[in-house]
């Protein structure tokens, strides 16, 4: 298929750009570089032997975007494009609102425009809110705690009428975990810019010298080692979920279903601060900060309906996810005369993914 990817210069689109195009599907990367860097495109080349069709603009550009869809055939969409900060979306949840949620009604009407039905939907398990039970599978009540899930929740709440005005949609909805680790290559990985909001390339800065410490929030929840557990996946795991769940949208039934995208187990900001030392051979030094506001306990998947409905597994270890990192950072600062310290914001240090 001629497949349109949303963001597709940004960390999760990158990678499963290249699971896409090495499954034989042509790929088609549409990105604002608000968060991205247009280089990426040539690190994809370096991987499949040439560089995919890639425009520069915005999901709010209804216009351009139906000529684009229209331009290059395409004939299913991946939705990543969107903010995706924690923090920062408290801070400006207008800006989250107008990106997000006006951006993907803009996306959808320029897809009806255009005659493309077929959608994957990049959404967060942020809709569950405070868990109630775990794992958590998709069952499990929505409700979200800050702006950025509530317009993840938004969106899936507003796939679902389109989907119940238009049987002719066929949408499948992606509730993902918490995304780590880079491709084998190490051409890509995550690479956010400014101060991570992430763990771990927060983690790896420290771990290079570009960021002196990590900020630990809390080291008294009820759990194993005190601080935050979260249901890690590689991104490599979670981009052949996208392929899964474009293959299953032929075949779906119903015009619309959601799946859970994780590992089914969880791991401690400690637990990940060691495996990351083990396979770097360095130092992370952290210190232990107060709890943050709506940081929950414990939070990992129940990924069963996946891997029963669209035939998906994570099979990549931790240990997968922290060598694969450490080969991206190593790539990252080669031709580099070494690493550069630079100050910590007080406000923008990471320990647990949202």
């Amino acid at each position: 298929m001629n497949i349109l990817l949303t963001g597709g210069l940004g960390y999760i689109g990158s990678h499963t750009a290249v699971v896409l195009a090495q499954a034989g599907h042509r790929v088609v990367l549409l990105d604002n570089l608000s968060n991205s860097r247009l280089e990426v495109a040539d690190r994809l080349a370096h991987i499949l032997g040439q560089r995919p069709p890639t425009e520069v603009a915005d999901v709010l550009d209804t216009v351009r975007l139906q000529l684009i869809l229209q331009h290059h055939r395409i004939e299913a969409v991946v939705h990543f494009a969107g903010l995706k900060a924690v923090g920062e979306s408290v801070a400006q949840p207008l800006a989250y609102f107008h990106n997000n949620v006006a951006g993907t009604v803009s996306l959808l009407r320029a897809m009806a425009h255009a005659g493309v039905r077929h959608l994957v939907f990049s959404s967060s398990a942020t809709v569950y809110g405070q868990p109630q039970r775990l794992p958590l599978d998709e069952s499990h009540p929505t409700g979200a705690t800050n702006p950025y899930g509530r317009t993840k929740l938004h969106i899936e709440q507003m796939l679902q009428d389109v989907a119940a005005s238009d049987p002719s949609w066929r949408i499948a909805v992606l509730r993902y975990f918490n995304p780590v680790g880079a491709h084998d290559s190490g051409w890509i990985g995550e690479d956010p810019n400014g101060v991570p909001n992430n763990l771990m390339p927060y983690i790896a800065r420290v771990a290079v010298g570009r960021l002196p410490v990590l900020n630990v929030w809390g080291n008294d929840y009820p759990t194993a080692d005190g601080t935050g557990v979260r249901d890690y996946i590689h991104v490599m795991d979670l981009a052949e979920g996208h392929r899964a769940a474009l293959d299953h949208l032929a075949r779906m039934a119903q015009p619309l279903d959601i799946f859970n995208l994780g590992t089914g187990s969880g791991t401690s900001v400690l637990q990940m601060v060691a495996a990351f030392e083990a396979a770097s051979g360095q130092r992370v030094p952290y210190r232990i900060a107060p709890r943050r506001a709506g940081d929950v306990a414990a939070c990992w998947a129940d990924p069963s309906k996946a891997q029963r409905v669209l035939g998906w597994r994570a099979s990549r270890t931790l240990d997968d996810m922290c060598a694969s990192v450490w080969r991206f950072m190593q790539r990252q600062t080669q031709g580099q005369s070494g690493p550069q310290s630079v100050a910590l914001p007080s406000a923008a240090t990471a320990a647990v993914d949202a």
